[in-house]
């Protein structure tokens, strides 16, 4: 990655902050894999009361969407406030020196030339602190991000007992706490059944189909009761009224067409605000994207937002809101891929480049029963057509969606001679932002980022891109 002179473009302004005013302490309640199926946002079939209450007393945003619909993206992108395109970190768990455990050897290094949002806190006098997950697509030292880190354990119970903030004193706080939402256990929330719930048109109404939906609902009573126990410890705290608090998702549950992918499912997610100097019982519906959030904290704090960072205030009092905002597919593991999303107020708009595939290319969830179920159905000439726009062997180059219309994204307009203006207009603003952003996903993946993918995963990497390195493996 070639450097970019950034840090010599702003300064920091650590006297900028009112005298005399204690500086709002900012919290990250990020969830893990969550669709925002809250009653807050509509729900009927469950009650997530400590969730609501934090929509409330603050102001819920009914249209956030994520950089990407993965997890190492989404999160190196919000934690520096930059497209993870325009930083090299677009491709998944790519630039690490081991993955779980397995030396990569030599790597494809990816320095940054840019300051993450904890460095920033911390370079202002805040206590910075992050449990149980990080994910980055970058080089990064977790002793010059985080005054606490702990690598494991999705769960509230280091910030809960006092863990993550011993040793801060006075200082005000940046935390992340981490909670497992959808990758979490159910244990003892069985509330939601199968027969219970409603089974989207883009899916098969099948057993393994429903099992996971109403999984789903059950991990969010759980993550509710998480989110009530993170509040009760910040009131018997005192520190409640001094703390602003982002409440989101990285991306959507784990189904195919939600996780990983661009549609709604996956990428348009539950964000609520709420905290000192904001507004009790707001909603907005304007576009918000998931690097906004990195500036919005960090104004939070009287903090200057860097000139370089992509993302905007939101919170802002003269905050223009977004035309459009993006997201992004890339490699995810050992599958392949190159998706760009760009949503308007009413559209969305999907630039497939490699139609060459389908999208149910080999992946992670194969040994699963849903896609064994998804995989047989297909053979067997049982998909209809709402599903048959994920689950056939044709991609098309574009897609076209009137969200307002068509909420389930079924109904593709790019074909439709009526929609041309539209098509046009949403395929002329992708282009615009690739090369106004540098879009680093324009360029193959390098060698030495596909050989570490190879070592990973081995067999699994089937795509046509690993030919031209799998010779180098076992030299």
């Amino acid at each position: 990655m070639k450097p970019r002179k950034f840090l010599s473009i702003f300064l920091f302004v650590a006297g900028s902050l009112i005298a005399g005013t204690e500086r709002p302490n900012v919290l990250w309640i990020y969830l893990e894999d969550v669709s925002g199926w809250f009653s807050c946002y509509g729900e009927t079939l469950i009650e997530t009361p400590h969730i609501d209450q934090l929509a409330k007393e603050g102001i819920r945003f009914d249209r956030f969407y994520t950089p990407a619909g993965v997890c190492s993206a989404t999160r190196s992108a919000i934690v520096t406030g930059m497209m993870q395109t325009s930083i090299g970190a677009h491709n998944h768990r790519s630039c690490r020196p081991d993955f779980r455990g397995k030396n990569m050897g030599e790597y494809d290094q990816n320095v940054l030339d840019i300051l993450t949002i904890p460095e920033i806190f911390r370079k202002h006098g805040y206590w910075t602190a992050n449990h149980a997950k990080d994910d980055y697509n970058f080089d990064w030292d977790p002793n010059k991000l985080y005054d606490y880190h702990q690598a494991s354990g999705l769960n509230p119970e280091a910030f809960i007992s006092g863990k993550m903030l011993k040793g801060r004193r006075k200082k005000p706080f940046f935390v992340q706490v981490q909670l497992s939402g959808g990758k979490g256990g159910t244990l003892g929330f069985n509330e939601v059944q199968p027969g219970d719930v409603k089974v989207p048109p883009y899916y098969p109404d099948i057993e393994s189909v429903r099992s996971l939906i109403a999984r789903h609902y059950n991990c969010l009573l759980k993550t509710d009761k998480q989110v009530g126990q993170i509040i009760q410890y910040l009131k018997q705290e005192g520190l409640y009224g001094n703390t602003r608090i982002f409440l989101f998702s990285d991306h959507g549950m784990q189904l195919h067409r939600h996780k990983q992918y661009l549609y709604e499912g996956g990428i348009r997610m539950p964000l609520i605000v709420t905290g000192a100097g904001i507004e009790r019982g707001g909603v907005r519906g304007d576009l918000i994207s998931g690097i906004d959030i990195s500036a919005a904290s960090l104004a939070t704090a009287e903090i200057q937002v860097p000139s370089y960072m992509e993302g905007k205030n939101f919170l802002s009092r003269d905050h223009k809101p977004r035309e459009f905002v993006v997201a992004a597919r890339d490699r995810c593991d050992y599958t392949i891929d190159h998706i760009r999303a760009i949503v308007t107020k009413k559209f969305k708009y999907l630039k497939n480049f490699l139609t060459d595939r389908p999208y149910m290319q080999p992946s992670y969830k194969d040994p699963w029963q849903v896609s064994q179920d998804f995989r047989r159905l297909m053979a067997e000439g049982k998909i209809n057509g709402a599903q048959k726009i994920f689950f056939s062997n044709y991609r098309p180059a574009e897609e076209l969606y009137d969200l307002e219309n068509d909420p389930h994204e079924i109904n593709n307009l790019a074909v439709d001679p009526s929609f041309q203006i539209e098509l046009l207009r949403h395929r002329n603003l992708l282009s615009e932002w690739i090369e106004e952003t540098g879009d680093k996903g324009q360029f193959p993946e390098s060698d030495l980022g596909l050989l570490c993918a190879l070592k990973r995963w081995g067999e699994k990497c089937i795509n046509p891109e690993y030919k031209r390195v799998s010779s180098l493996l076992t030299k």
